[in-house]
């Protein structure tokens, strides 16, 4: 299923329900990586910001989380990103996958 055409949010009954179809739009490894690079480093401009006390850093936090998302999907998966039907749920997914990744719990396999 593409995001394309994605279920709106009422289709879902809860966050669990979504999560698997968040993880079907983000099979192929290389868009999670995308992803993990731009979480990653929005952590890393909030510890910045928060280090200097500088809030305006906090202004690249956008950018670094959702352009690294967003050409992930451009480049790899070829689907619209869920944050354009589902920004709640797909910026949840975001972390509790990017959390995933770290504890080994997704096994990612390479898409053929």
């Amino acid at each position: 299923m593409s995001s394309d055409n994605a279920p709106k949010t009422a289709q879902f009954s809860s966050f669990a329900e979504f999560y698997p179809y968040y993880l079907r739009e983000h099979s192929d490894p290389r868009c999670r990586y995308m992803h993990y690079i731009g979480s990653s480093l929005v952590l890393l401009i909030i510890a910045s910001a928060i280090y200097q006390g500088n809030a305006w850093l906090l202004l690249w936090v956008p950018l670094a989380g959702y352009g690294f998302a967003w050409l992930g999907h451009g480049l790899f998966e070829r689907n619209k990103p869920a944050t354009f039907s589902l920004p709640w749920y797909s910026l949840l997914g975001d972390w509790v996958m990017y959390k995933d990744a770290w504890l080994h719990l997704l096994g990612v396999k390479p898409r053929r």
